[in-house]
């Protein structure tokens, strides 16, 4: 399977962070279908802590058009929460982009709105260092 330009570092900062993984990627049999939530360039994370269990949907926003990564990363992300609602329903998921990414585009107000109306949890990471710089709940 094809892995996210920033997939190791996510998992780097997961696990710097104190998670463990334990799915890479996860598998869901939902509605007569098997979901890696791996596709294309992207790659689901699941994770555990203290009883918390998350999945993590990795996106790199590279394309030179933010927008088309958006409508990309939401669509998928919508997809995999429903399935996650049936196929995994105690875990929670996390959109996963880059620092950069969400100090700019997700500052638009467009952005804001998509997310105010999805309300998506979103993890921030730093590419450079391998870290988590915030959780979005």
């Amino acid at each position: 399977m094809a892995r996210d330009l920033f997939h190791d570092a996510v998992r780097n900062a997961l696990v710097k962070d104190g998670w463990i993984i334990t799915e890479d990627p996860l598998f869901l049999k939902i509605g007569g279908v098997e979901i890696y939530i791996d596709l294309g360039a992207e790659k689901l994370i699941a994770a555990e802590r203290n009883n918390e269990k998350i999945a993590v949907e990795i996106k790199s926003f590279i394309n030179p058009s933010s927008l088309t990564d958006f409508h990309l990363a939401m669509g998928q992300f919508l997809n995999y929460r429903v399935a996650l609602k049936v196929g995994d329903p105690d875990r929670k998921l996390f959109l996963a982009v880059p620092d950069n990414a969400y100090r700019t585009f997700f500052q638009k107000e467009f952005a804001r709105m998509v997310i105010a109306e999805y309300q998506p949890e979103i993890l921030v990471y730093d590419i450079e260092n391998e870290v988590i710089v915030t959780w979005k709940i």
